[in-house]
């Protein structure tokens, strides 16, 4: 029999790439559960460790120590299937980041206003920072076929995206959710998020080779697409949202009709030219809102994205990074200038946003350091560049190190602005836990005492 399968295995050509997809699979989710825990460790966003392990992975680490072992365990005919279904775990992400924003509720019209304003001042300082700084290195870095406009906005757009899961999850278990410096920053890190993805759907769509017109187009069918999804079929869906918060039941039949819309909305927006995660974030946008649906669809669908195919997209992440390229004053500068823009325009821009609008410097600068978190986000828009030839690999690399080290320094500057003495005092009162899901348990601290606490529905980690 032994020997009946290995014919089996060298005859049948499909099964041959199961044998070769399963073992890149269990090394990546082998390395993403060590570097993970590693980082839980060291009081760090489990994202990180698995960020990290992603590049691990790739030719910096690995492929540098042991070349032939990394050919094998990742040859070149797993990398397209790994790039399917880094591409499903993000689709479904992001829909679970759409449906897990309370999008539906500013708290009142003065903290709306205030939350609006964080996140211009989030987006507009790192955006024109960004562009400076693209527009400098658009010589060095850029390809040849992209102009530089589009090259400056592009590291522009990928310096103003926010860690919106993180600082979510970060906010959740300091039990600072129900303050109002709480829900105006989760609001505003929502609305700088659905911003940058609605910057990057133009820039894709400007990209397009297909001249002005087909820019237009894509740019007007993704609104009519966003447009009936928000208006339309969030309608046709609350009936499914009240059978839930009634019967307590999401079935099957639930699940086909949600999966199916995902779907969908990624083949459209994959089609039309903008990418599927896009389409996934406004199916997200357009579940309903009821805090049992929500919950329920977060507990059936976090566990299989965050701990199968989320790891695969850091390892496909990884496998592009070469930032063993990057050594040397030449590529150093240009690193430091990216960086520097980024952490000043979206660090500063949020704090002095939040002193604006009357909390304290010690306040102020807590949210600016979460907001300046990157996280997985930033490796969602630039593996969108990198895929649609908007950025070289060594701009992906580059930016690839601006998202570890900004995440990396997300908790240590809450921490210094914000000592536990004084963030009791801001009125995070234990127990009042809002109806929030836990979108972002493989993302964020993923404390072990926390996840213990946490309410029936959320995703356990």
């Amino acid at each position: 029999m032994p020997h009946d399968i290995y014919l089996a295995a060298v005859t049948d050509k499909n099964l041959e790439l199961v044998l070769k997809v399963l073992p890149a699979i269990i090394v990546i989710l082998a390395a993403s559960a060590v570097c993970g825990r590693l980082a839980i460790l060291v009081k760090q966003p489990r994202v990180l460790g698995e960020m990290i392990a992603g590049v691990l992975l790739g030719p910096t680490f690995f492929g540098a120590l042991f070349p032939e072992t990394q050919k094998a365990v990742f040859p070149v005919e797993v990398k397209p299937i790994l790039y399917v279904l880094s591409t499903i775990g993000l689709t479904l992400f992001m829909f679970l980041v759409g449906a897990g924003m309370d999008h539906g509720s500013a708290h009142g019209a003065r903290q709306g206003r205030q939350a609006a304003t964080l996140a211009i001042s989030g987006v507009v300082p790192s955006l024109l920072l960004g562009f400076g700084a693209g527009y400098l290195l658009y010589d060095r870095l850029s390809r040849p076929d992209v102009g530089t406009p589009e090259f400056a906005f592009f590291v522009g757009g990928a310096l103003s995206i926010t860690a919106f899961p993180m600082l979510a999850r970060i906010l959740y278990e300091r039990r600072l959710q129900n303050t109002m410096l709480g829900r105006m920053t989760l609001l505003g890190a929502s609305i700088d998020d659905a911003a940058a993805w609605c910057f990057l759907a133009v820039l894709s769509a400007v990209h397009a080779k297909a001249g002005v017109w087909h820019a237009f187009r894509t740019v007007g069918l993704a609104a009519v697409f966003a447009a009936f999804m928000l208006l339309v079929v969030s309608k046709w869906l609350r009936p499914l949202g009240n059978h839930v918060e009634r019967t307590g039941r999401f079935g099957y039949d639930q699940m086909y009709l949600v999966i199916g819309i995902v779907v969908l909305s990624g083949y459209f927006t994959d089609y039309i030219g903008i990418y599927s995660v896009f389409g996934g974030f406004i199916a997200g946008l357009a579940m309903p809102r009821n805090s049992a649906f929500r919950e329920a669809l977060h507990g059936r669908m976090m566990d299989l994205v965050c701990v199968l195919l989320l790891p695969v997209f850091f390892a496909f992440s990884g496998l592009n990074t070469r930032l063993n390229g990057l050594a040397g004053w030449g590529m150093v500068l240009p690193f430091l200038l990216i960086l520097a823009a980024g952490f000043a325009g979206k660090y500063f821009g949020c704090a002095f946003a939040m002193k604006a609008a009357g909390f304290s410097w010690r306040e102020s600068y807590a949210v600016g350091g979460l907001m300046n978190a990157r996280g997985l986000m930033i490796l969602i828009f630039i593996n969108i560049g990198l895929a649609q030839e908007m950025i070289t690999q060594d701009v992906f690399s580059l930016l690839v190190l601006v998202a570890v080290i900004t995440t990396a320094a997300a908790m240590p500057l809450y921490r210094w602005a914000l000592p536990e003495r004084i963030e009791k005092q801001l009125g995070g009162t234990p127990g009042m836990h809002a109806p929030l899901p836990d979108i972002s348990a493989r993302v964020d601290q993923d404390v072990e005492a926390s996840e213990r606490r946490s309410p029936a529905g959320s995703h356990p980690g």
